[in-house]
C-alpha cells in the first residue's frame, strides 16, 4: 500500500537505526572506559559479584601493607635487641675479667663503673626503643588506666580544690596500684615498691593547665582548678589526703596486625619487656640483681662478679629465645604477605573477566555498528523519498 499519511518504510528505519544508535554509543562507552560493566543496568548480577571481589581484592592490598609494618616493627624491636645482647656480652666479658683474683679491689672498682655505665645505657634502650610511639621493649604495649577511685576512666575528681583532666600511663607497668601521699607542697606517688616525689609549690589556676609528671614511675597527670586558683598546698593536699588510687591495667606484650581481607584475619605479634630495672622476666631481675650487688660500693668481689657470670649468661639465652621468637614471626608475615599477594591477583583477574571490556569482541561490535548506523541512515533517506511517488499517481 502506498500511504501519504504513514511512512511505515520510514517508522521502521528510524526504529532500527535508533537500536543501531544505543548499541553504538555502549560498544563506544565501553571500549572508552575499558569496563563492559560500567552501571548496574549493564550487567545487574554481575556487577554485585564484581563490587565483592573489588573491595576483596583493595582489602587483601591493605592487608599486604599491613603486615608489612609488622615486619618493619619486627626489625625495630629485634634492633634494639640486638644492642641489648651486645651490650650482655660486654658486661659478661667484664664480669670474667672481675672473677679473675689477679685484679685488685682497684681495678675492681673501675670495671663495676663501666657495669654501671652499661645496665644504664641497656635500660635506656629498652624504655626508647618505639614504632610510631609504642614502646616495644617494656612489656607492655599500651598500658591503660583501669579504675581510679570511685571512677572508671581517665577524668578523675580529686575534690574541691582541682580536677585530673587526664592522666598518661602509657609507659608505666602493668597491673599496678598507684597510691598519693603528700607534705606540705611535695607530692608522693608509689606503686608500693617504687616511689617518687615531685614538687607542686607553683599550684594551678583556671587559665591553665598543670602537668605533674612522675618521671620514674612514667605517669603524667594534666591537673587544673575546680574553682578558682589553688595553692601548691591545696594541690598536694588534695591529692595526698584524699585518698586517690590509680589502677593500670593488665599489660599486653603484644600487638594484632589486620593482615587478611576480612574481620577476624589477624596475626598476633608478641614482644619482650627487655628492661632490667622493672621488667617482670625472672631473667632481667636476676641480672639487674647480679649487677647491682657488684656495683654496690664495696660489693666488688670476686663472688658477686662471678655470679655476675651466672646471670648474664641466663638473660644473654633470654635475650636469644625472644629474637628467635620475633625472626620467627617475621618469616610467617613475609608467608603471609606472598600468600596475599597471590591471592589479590588471582581475585583481581576473575574480577576482569566480569567487569573488563573484551577489547576484540567490543571493536568488531562497533565496526559493525557503524557500518548499520550508515546503512540505517541511507535507508532512512530512500524511505523519506517513498512518499513523493505518490504526486506521479496524481499527475
Amino acid at each position: 500500500m502506498l500511504s501519504i499519511r504513514s511512512n511505515i518504510e520510514s517508522f521502521d528505519s528510524q526504529r532500527n537505526l535508533g537500536m543501531t544508535s544505543n548499541s553504538l554509543q555502549k560498544s563506544m562507552e565501553r571500549l572508552s572506559s575499558g569496563f563492559r560493566i560500567n552501571r548496574a543496568g549493564d550487567d545487574a548480577a554481575g556487577l554485585a559479584i564484581s563490587e565483592k571481589l573489588k573491595s576483596q581484592v583493595t582489602g587483601l592490598l591493605q592487608a599486604a601493607r599491613n603486615s608489612g609494618d609488622g615486619i618493619s616493627m619486627i626489625q625495630t624491636a629485634e634492633g634494639g635487641l640486638d644492642e641489648v645482647q651486645n651490650i650482655m656480652q660486654r658486661v659478661r666479658e667484664l664480669s670474667v675479667a672481675a672473677s679473675n683474683d689477679t685484679l685488685g679491689s682497684s681495678e675492681r672498682q673501675n670495671i663495676a663503673k663501666e657495669v654501671d655505665q652499661l645496665h644504664t645505657e641497656m635500660e635506656n634502650i629498652a624504655n626508647r626503643t618505639k614504632f610510631n610511639g609504642l614502646g616495644l621493649l617494656t612489656g607492655s604495649l599500651v598500658t591503660t588506666l583501669s579504675t581510679g577511685t570511685g571512677n572508671v576512666g581517665t577524668v578523675l575528681t580529686t575534690g574541691s580544690n582541682a580536677t585530673i583532666s587526664a592522666v598518661d600511663v602509657g609507659g608505666a607497668a602493668a597491673s599496678r596500684t598507684y597510691t598519693f601521699s603528700a607534705n606540705s607542697t611535695n607530692l608522693t606517688l608509689s606503686d608500693g615498691t617504687t616511689s617518687q616525689t615531685i614538687s607542686v609549690a607553683s599550684g594551678v589556676n583556671l587559665s591553665s593547665t598543670t602537668t605533674l609528671n612522675f618521671s620514674t614511675l612514667r605517669i603524667k597527670l594534666s591537673v587544673t582548678a575546680a574553682a578558682a586558683n589553688k595553692t601548691g598546698a591545696n594541690l598536694a593536699s588534695d591529692l595526698g589526703t584524699a585518698g586517690l588510687t590509680l589502677v593500670t591495667g593488665t599489660s599486653s606484650a603484644s600487638v594484632k596486625l589486620q593482615s587478611g581481607a576480612n574481620a577476624g584475619d589477624e596475626t598476633t605479634l608478641s614482644f619482650v619487656d627487655a628492661r632490667i630495672d622493672e621488667s617482670t622476666a625472672t631473667a632481667m631481675s636476676g641480672l639487674k640483681t647480679a649487677i647491682s650487688n657488684f656495683t654496690t660500693t664495696g660489693g666488688e668481689t670476686q663472688a658477686n662478679a662471678s655470679a655476675l657470670i651466672s646471670a648474664s649468661d641466663t638473660a644473654l639465652s633470654y635475650i636469644s629465645t625472644q629474637r628467635a621468637t620475633l625472626g620467627a614471626g617475621q618469616n610467617r608475615l613475609e608467608h603471609s604477605i606472598a600468600n596475599t599477594n597471590v591471592s589479590a591477583q588471582n581475585l583481581a583477574a576473575s574480577n576482569s573477566r566480569i567487569r573488563d571490556v573484551d577489547v576484540a569482541e567490543e571493536s568488531g561490535a562497533m565496526a559493525r555498528n557503524q557500518i548499520l548506523m550508515q546503512a540505517g541512515v541511507s535507508v532512512l533517506a530512500q524511505s523519506n523519498q517513498i512518499p513523493q511517488l505518490a504526486l506521479k499517481l496524481l499527475g
